[in-house]
């Protein structure tokens, strides 16, 4: 019985890496739309977040099936809680990219438009936060967890950064205030991506130690 619900948990830990990739995937190629103004490309993210749902829902079959047919331990509660939480917080990243393509296929009209320096530098700095954030998951690697949530102080200066100049901007020249505030709300989302990646590495730290900010497991 045991070896069945190892399996099981392995296949699930599997699933949750593939839909971490499919995430990481979806923010890459919302950069890639949003840097070449590629409107094909920011479409196509509309069937990937249909993709990463349908993802989502069958990792949480899954963990349900462990909690209700199987006898897990307290490791196991935690890493089974800890993945139902990851996926939540990795399906609202894929809506975030989905989001950004949006807001691009907008952009993709005003071909003049320069957006702000440090918005490509948030998106670098986001999509590696995901990316760190699963790998300590993957690697129970409690530093790199803990790195992620410190790192997020990086995302959150380069937001205030680029707000600053956009409101300047619109302050020099009202013709560009909607640009303005379409390149504001991408902030916007790389700002929360940042948050749902520190949610990640919070719920990773959880399922080493059993410690969570808001919870605390003897």
């Amino acid at each position: 019985m045991r070896n069945k619900f190892d399996q099981e948990l392995s296949n699930m830990h599997d699933d949750l890496i593939s839909m971490a990739a499919m995430v990481e995937t979806a923010i890459s190629r919302a950069v890639e739309a949003l840097k070449y103004r590629d409107a094909s490309l920011a479409k196509l993210l509309q069937e990937k977040d249909h993709e990463i749902d349908q993802k989502e829902r069958a990792i949480e079959s899954s963990c349900l099936k462990l909690l209700l047919q199987q006898q897990p331990v307290a490791r196991d509660l935690r890493e089974i809680s800890t993945a139902l939480k990851m996926i939540t917080d990795l399906e609202r990243i894929g809506d975030l990219a989905e989001d950004i393509g949006e807001v691009t296929l907008f952009l993709c009209d005003t071909p003049g438009y320069h957006a702000p320096k440090q918005l490509s530098y948030m998106a670098e700095a986001t999509i590696r936060m995901v990316r760190d954030s699963i790998d300590s998951f993957v690697a129970k690697d409690l530093k790199k967890a803990h790195s992620v949530i410190e790192y997020d102080d990086v995302v959150d200066k380069l937001f205030n950064e680029t707000r600053s100049e956009l409101i300047g901007r619109i302050h020099e020249s009202i013709t560009e205030a909607e640009q303005a505030m379409d390149s504001m709300m991408i902030a916007k989302y790389f700002e929360r991506i940042g948050d749902h990646a520190v949610n990640i590495s919070e719920w990773v730290e959880f399922s080493i130690t059993g410690t969570h900010k808001n919870i605390r497991v003897i």
